[in-house]
C-alpha cells in the first residue's frame, strides 16, 4: 500500500521536473504550449503551474491574444533568481567559483590563487568554500566541482591530472563530509560542453561535440544531452589525437598530439620562437608571424576535427578557443576539413566557431541544475 501512494507522488514530482526543464529552456511560454510540448494533460500543467506560482518560483507575465476561441494563453516564466546552484573549478594553482541563477546567470563570482600540490589541502579549502556558500545561499539546489583530469564522476573519483600532478584521488569523500548538498563533480572540459549546448540552442536529441583549447586541450561529446564519458572515462580526449608524427611531446608523452601544437603554451612558444618576446597578446607588433603560426594551428585542428566528424559523425562540432577571433584561423580549419571529409558527412556537419571563451564553472552549475531535473526522488 505504502508503494502505490508512493506511485503517483512521484509521477506528479517528475512531470514537475519536466515542466522546469521546459520553462528553463524555453524561458516564455504558456499552459497551453507547456501541454502540448510536454504530451500532458492541461488539467496535470494547470496544477502544476499553480503550484509553482504559489511558491514564486514562476511568474504570469500577462495575456496572449489569439484569435480562436477558447480560453487566453497567458505567457508564463520562471523566476530564475529563486533557484541557485554553484560551480568550483579547480585549475592549476586556481580555483574559479560561480553562484548562477537557474538560466545559468552569473550572480556571484571570484578567483582565488592557491596552492594545488597537495590534493587533501586543496580539498580541504574546497569543502569550507561549499559550506561557506551554502550557509550564503540558502537557495542553492547544489554544487558542481570540477577538475582537470580523468575523472570518474559516478564515483567522485580523480584517476589522473597531469595538469594538478595528482592520481588516485577521492575528490568527493573529503567534501561530502562537510556538506549536505548534492554535489556534482566532473571533468571542466566536460562541463563546458553541455554550456555550449545550452547556449548555442542545439538539438539535445541529436550529438554534438565541444573541442575546447587553453593550458591543454580536450573534447567531449555530447549525446541526448548527456555527457559521454567512455569506459575509462577519456571519451573525447581529442587533445591527444596525433596530427603530426615525429611532432612535439606531448605531456602525455607521445610525440604529435594537438594538445601539444595547439594549446595555448604551444601557441606563445611558437610565437616567441619565431620572433623573441612576441606573444599572443602582442600579436600586432608581427602579424605575418602570428599569421603562419594561426594558419599552421588551424590545419592541424583541421586533421583533428576532420578524424572526429568521420568516426562520430556529429551533428555540430563546437570550438572553444583563444584563435578564433583570428579569421585566417577559422577560415583555414573550415577548409582543410571540407578538402579532407566527404562532401556530404562535411554538408551535413555544423562548424560552431565560439567568439565568446565558456566558463567551465558555469557549466557546472549547469550541469547541478541538469541532475536536480532529472533525479528521481
Amino acid at each position: 500500500m505504502k508503494n502505490m501512494s508512493k506511485g503517483p507522488a512521484l509521477l506528479r514530482l517528475n512531470n514537475q521536473k519536466r515542466v522546469m526543464t521546459q520553462l528553463r529552456r524555453l524561458r516564455v511560454t504558456s499552459r497551453q504550449d507547456l501541454a502540448h510540448i510536454l504530451s500532458l494533460s492541461k488539467n496535470t500543467v494547470w496544477l502544476i503551474v499553480d503550484e509553482l506560482l504559489e511558491k514564486s518560483l514562476l511568474r504570469e507575465i500577462g495575456p496572449i491574444s489569439v484569435a480562436a476561441a477558447g480560453r487566453p494563453k497567458i505567457e508564463i516564466a520562471l523566476c530564475p533568481e529563486k533557484l541557485k546552484s554553484a560551480g568550483i573549478m579547480v585549475e592549476r594553482n586556481a580555483i574559479y567559483w560561480r553562484v548562477c541563477d537557474y538560466f545559468s546567470q552569473v550572480m556571484v563570482e571570484q578567483t582565488r590563487r592557491v596552492d594545488t600540490t597537495n590534493p587533501k589541502k586543496l580539498l580541504d579549502e574546497v569543502a569550507n568554500l561549499c559550506s561557506d556558500l551554502a550557509e550564503k545561499h540558502p537557495q542553492l539546489l547544489g554544487i558542481g566541482l570540477g577538475f582537470p583530469g580523468i575523472v570518474d564522476p559516478e564515483r567522485g573519483w580523480m584517476h589522473l591530472s597531469s595538469q594538478l600532478g595528482w592520481q588516485d584521488v577521492d575528490l568527493l569523500t573529503p567534501v561530502r563530509q562537510k556538506v549536505g548538498l548534492p554535489l556534482r563533480v566532473m571533468n571542466n572540459v566536460k562541463a563546458s560542453a553541455l554550456l555550449a549546448v545550452q547556449q548555442l540552442g542545439l538539438k539535445t536529441e541529436s550529438s554534438h561535440f565541444y573541442l575546447r583549447i587553453a593550458e591543454g586541450t580536450g573534447g567531449a561529446l555530447v549525446q541526448q544531452g548527456e555527457v559521454v564519458t567512455g569506459h575509462s572515462w577519456t571519451a573525447g580526449e581529442a587533445g591527444h589525437l596525433n596530427v603530426q608524427p615525429d611532432g612535439p611531446r606531448c605531456r602525455c608523452g607521445r610525440q604529435g598530439c594537438v594538445e601539444a601544437l595547439i594549446s595555448k603554451p604551444a601557441i606563445e612558444q611558437q610565437l616567441a620562437q619565431r620572433r623573441p618576446g612576441l606573444s599572443w597578446q602582442t600579436r600586432n607588433e608581427a602579424p605575418k608571424v602570428v599569421d603562419e603560426v594561426m594558419q599552421q594551428a588551424g590545419s592541424f585542428l583541421a586533421r583533428a576535427i576532420g578524424q572526429i566528424i568521420l568516426l562520430l559523425n556529429p551533428a555540430s562540432v563546437i570550438i572553444d578557443a583563444p584563435w578564433n577571433t583570428h579569421t585566417l584561423f577559422c577560415d583555414t580549419v573550415r577548409k582543410r576539413i571540407e578538402t579532407s571529409t566527404p562532401a556530404f558527412t562535411f554538408q551535413n556537419t555544423a562548424l560552431h566557431f565560439l567568439q565568446t571563451r565558456l566558463d567551465p564553472a558555469v557549466g557546472l552549475s549547469l550541469a547541478v541544475i541538469e541532475q536536480f531535473e532529472q533525479r528521481q526522488d
